[in-house]
């Protein structure tokens, strides 16, 4: 009988791998995020070696570490609404924790460069990465994509956040980063005393809507009059003294930013997609939140936003 023949005559049981822990997986993510590793294959790689690693993200002794098709599954399963709800309950969870009745949220917006090239035939959108967009930079211009971050000023603690291409100016999220932060403080039975930003976020509207807004005024924003918040080309603060010392709280979000890219692998952004970009950069975000929850579990609340005391 030709062997041909032979093999199609019967027909072997097929093995399946059994489920793996979800849990663990999560884990592995959480854990490539503070370890600053770069890819998923480079992951499974440490998992495959490193018995440490193996037990935190609950890899049975025996057992094959988490395959890449595992991982890149996993992703697509929790997706980036399901992100947001994790982290909002923790912010939620602390802000009770540590009986929070006030808030003064500062918003601000950062750029997160894409894992592409500019498109040749038009220069302001990405090549392979189609959704990026070019947009400010700091001081300069790129291609990528922006998160904005409503934080509390006193504990910087992230509330909320929105994703969107790098073009998208941020006074057309600050109605909806507002309302967001106001339903995260209803949660945890607080209130919203005021809102601090840089001018990007001028707008009657969003002042309107908040008790208090420590933002300045545009150089185009009523002109000639006096005693109005501004900032020059120099970032030179002028105005009123009460509203000048609140407004130089605003750089604990360049701190939080800070944390998340260096220590927190935001900058290491590898993957494509505005729904991909954000999935990456909440789990950047929820390592965040986690470091503040397990200082305060520990009763070391002064490691709070001390990134490498518990990245050991």
């Amino acid at each position: 009988m030709p062997i041909r023949s032979c093999t199609s005559a019967f027909t072997l049981p097929v093995q399946e791998d059994p489920p793996r822990n979800p849990l663990g997986v999560f884990r592995a993510f959480i854990v490539m995020r503070m370890k600053g590793v770069r890819s998923l294959r480079e992951m499974t790689r440490l998992l495959d070696i490193d018995p440490r690693l193996r037990k935190l993200c609950l890899i049975k002794p025996g057992q094959a570490a988490y395959p890449r098709s595992v991982l890149s599954r996993f992703i697509r399963k929790v997706g980036e609404n399901n992100l947001i709800n994790i982290i909002e309950e923790k912010v939620v969870k602390l802000l009770k924790q540590n009986d929070v009745k006030e808030v003064d949220s500062v918003f601000d917006a950062s750029f997160i460069k894409a894992w592409s090239t500019r498109h040749p035939l038009d220069n302001q959108k990405g090549y392979s990465d189609p959704e990026a967009r070019v947009g400010r930079a700091g001081r300069t211009f790129g291609l990528g994509y922006k998160l904005h971050l409503s934080i509390d000023s006193k504990t910087m603690l992230p509330l909320t956040c929105i994703f969107d291409s790098a073009n998208q100016n941020e006074q057309k999220h600050a109605p909806n980063l507002l309302e967001k932060t106001k339903l995260i403080l209803k949660r945890s039975a607080a209130r919203l005393r005021r809102v601090i930003a840089d001018s990007q976020y001028s707008d009657g509207k969003l002042r309107g809507a908040v008790e208090e807004a420590v933002i300045p005024y545009r150089a185009n924003q009523k002109r000639g009059v006096e005693g109005l918040l501004r900032v020059d080309r120099k970032f030179r603060v002028y105005g009123p003294q009460d509203q000048r010392r609140e407004y130089h709280k605003r750089p604990h979000t360049e701190a939080v930013y800070s944390f998340l890219k260096t220590q927190y692998s935001l900058a290491a952004n590898k993957v494509r997609g505005l729904k991909n970009v954000a999935s990456y950069a909440l789990y950047s975000l929820l390592c965040l939140v986690l470091n503040r929850e397990a200082a305060q579990n520990i009763g070391r609340t002064d490691k709070a936003v001390s990134p490498t005391y518990f990245n050991t």
